[in-house]
This record gives structure tokens, sequence and C-alpha cells, in this order.
């Protein structure tokens, strides 16, 4: 379960927004995320507190293809965007990198920025604390999940090569 404050962002917010190509000379999570959302609001990383949730519209994430991107916004606390819709790449490399998302148009039209919201990855339900409204999300998958917990892709996988060599012995 996700729960946090709602931090909204409008249309076509591109991946040079999210992490701004100054600061792609790093690969440091904690560098990157430093400058989370620095050209879409420089004040962003100051203002918000672990677990948090952004709310975006439209094509969030478009633009270059870089891993940065979600990286940032992981590292820098958010559990998770809930947006209108995900440029395609940026929705591969958000559950590539173990960042939930979930495209639910009417949850992002409506959350207000402050709102305190809950997050359901196992069903899809989108609550809203703070008006007692609800929207419907598809759930993420159990094997989503688990790379997810799994923190990203790579990690995922190097824990089931792992296991299986425990097996094999």
């Amino acid at each position: 379960m996700f729960k946090g404050k709602a931090w909204k962002f409008g249309n076509d917010i591109n991946t040079d927004e999210i992490i701004p190509a100054r600061y792609l000379n790093s690969s440091d999570p904690a560098e990157l995320a430093r400058h989370c959302m620095e050209d879409a609001d420089p004040d962003f990383i100051k203002k918000i507190s672990k677990g948090d949730i952004i709310i975006g519209g439209k094509n969030f994430g478009c633009g270059s293809s870089r891993e940065h991107a979600p990286i940032s916004i992981k590292a820098a606390g958010i559990s998770c965007i809930i947006a209108v819709s995900f440029a395609r790449i940026f929705f591969r490399n958000a559950f590539n990198m173990g960042l939930p998302i979930f495209n639910c148009p009417e949850a992002a039209e409506n959350i207000k920025e402050g709102d305190e919201v809950q997050v359901s990855p196992e069903t899809g339900l989108i609550k809203s604390l703070t008006t007692g409204k609800e929207y419907e999300a598809n759930p993420i998958p159990e094997f989503m999940r688990n790379l997810i917990k799994s923190g990203g892709l790579m990690k995922y996988v190097t824990a089931q090569s792992e296991k299986k060599s425990e097996r094999n012995k």
C-alpha cells in the first residue's frame, strides 16, 4: 500500500523536466534525486516527503528514453505516480527501475495537489483520503509487484539467478 501527499503536474512532463540533462553526468541515484523535477518545479525536492505521490497529466515522461528519470523520482522517495497517460518508454523504464505507476485519468484529473492519497498495487484502488473519493486503476500483476519489491528488473533477475544457483547446489 502506498500513502502520501499528492504533487500535481500537467500534461507532457518530459524527461528533461524530470531530471535535467545537465545532471546526467552522474548515475548516482542520490545525486539524481537532488534534482528531481527541478525544471518543472525548482522547489519540488525541498517540499516532498518520503512516500509522497506524483499526479501527472497526459503523456507523463515523454522525451528521451533515459532511465535517469524514473531513477531520480524513486530515489527522491516518491512512492508511485498516477497519471492520465504515460509515454511508452517511461512506462517501461519505470517498472524496470522498480517505480510503480498507475494509469488512471479520473484520479489524475480529480485529485488535487496536497490531497492525502492511498494506492493499493494489488487491487488498483486509488483513494483520496482528503475527499473520500475512490478511483479504479488496473492492479499491478503479481510478477510486476515482485519486480518492484526487488528494486527493479536487474535486481529481480539477479535475485532469481541466485535462488536458482542455491537450488542447484
